[in-house]
């Protein structure tokens, strides 16, 4: 049997896909709050649960062989910012505690590339690179930071537990719209007059679900295997997009001042007004004077994954969009 904690989100919900296509057991927890329909229930076991509650996430771990988590708050912002420690630091941990106690032969972390920078890694790989505390931009990266840190030190005590760090998944079944989908479908849409330079590396979610299988079943214990996939620059992506959809690329670039300014503000609305999430986050914007552009050819040697063209991964994206009638 195998556990999915959020299983119900975007790279989640292709990962169990994926496993069932393999003829897998798949047991998916997911918050009592989620969205789950787009799921296929009649094939999988599913449970609600938070992972904050540590009784309930080891009833569910029982079992289970192998516990793929990935399970976490993905955005950049909350009202009470202390949530992102319980969730993605507190959670992990009890999450793979939960996993080990109850005798899996395997459990998979799966961390971010938001707490990562090629710029920091001196030259070496970035899959054997360390980082610390004070290099972490805002609480979001804090939380996932110290949870990546907790399961490094469990394989350094000898648990079988395996990290991956997926970068930005593009492609198909975004449906809470994580924020390189949020800036796609505004693209298309008509409504991103500017862009804020920067670095990113797209990996199409299928390809990101693929590693995190092939990382599970002969990936090693200690290193990060970087999901990467194709280094752009912000406005190269958007152009990959713009010709599926026969538009232009914005012609106006935002200064750095100016969008930090706009990040500031938003969130002291969020915080004190609309308590919604806001139109831009500090740490989104500070996120992007970092260098992300990775070399991942060490984790694809390794796990033999080979990942797709962009243009299909930007392709499938906008026809998706359409077919949720986004754009």
């Amino acid at each position: 049997m195998n556990l999915v904690t959020g299983g119900a989100g975007f790279i989640g919900s292709h990962l169990v896909q994926q496993l069932l296509d393999s003829n897998e057991s798949v047991r998916v927890l997911e918050h009592p709050s989620a969205v789950v329909s787009h799921l296929p229930l009649e094939r999988i076991e599913l449970v609600r649960a938070d992972i904050r509650d540590s009784s309930a996430v080891r009833n569910l771990t029982r079992g289970c062989d192998r516990v793929y988590h990935l399970a976490a708050d993905p955005n950049l912002w909350r009202h009470n910012r202390r949530e992102f420690d319980e969730i993605n630091h507190v959670g992990t941990l009890n999450v793979m505690h939960a996993a080990l106690d109850s005798g899996v032969s395997r459990a998979l972390y799966v961390s971010t590339e938001s707490i990562l920078t090629s710029d920091q890694s001196r030259g070496g790989a970035v899959e054997t690179a360390r980082f610390r505390e004070e290099d972490m931009i805002g609480p979001y990266c804090l939380s996932k930071f110290r949870a990546e840190q907790a399961v490094f030190k469990l394989a350094e005590a000898g648990a079988p537990v395996i990290v991956c760090s997926p970068t930005l998944p593009i492609g198909p079944g975004d449906r809470n719209q994580t924020p390189p989908t949020r800036l796609a479908v505004a693209f298309c849409q008509g409504k991103l007059p500017a862009y804020l330079d920067c670095q990113l590396n797209l990996i199409d979610v299928r390809d990101a679900a693929d590693g995190l299988v092939r990382a599970m079943l002969g990936g090693r214990t200690g290193i990060r295997y970087l999901l990467g996939g194709h280094n752009y620059q912000l406005i190269e992506w958007l152009q990959v997009i713009g010709d599926i959809m026969n538009r232009s690329a914005p012609q106006w670039t935002i200064p750095y001042p100016a969008a930090l300014a706009i990040g500031w503000c938003s969130e002291l609305w969020a915080d004190h007004i609309s308590h919604r999430m806001p139109m831009a986050t500090v740490t989104g914007v500070r996120l992007t004077r970092r260098s992300m552009h990775f070399d991942p050819s060490v984790t694809f040697a390794e796990l033999g994954l080979t990942p797709r063209p962009i243009e299909e991964s930007a392709r499938d994206a906008v026809n998706w969009y359409r077919h949720q009638h986004w754009i």
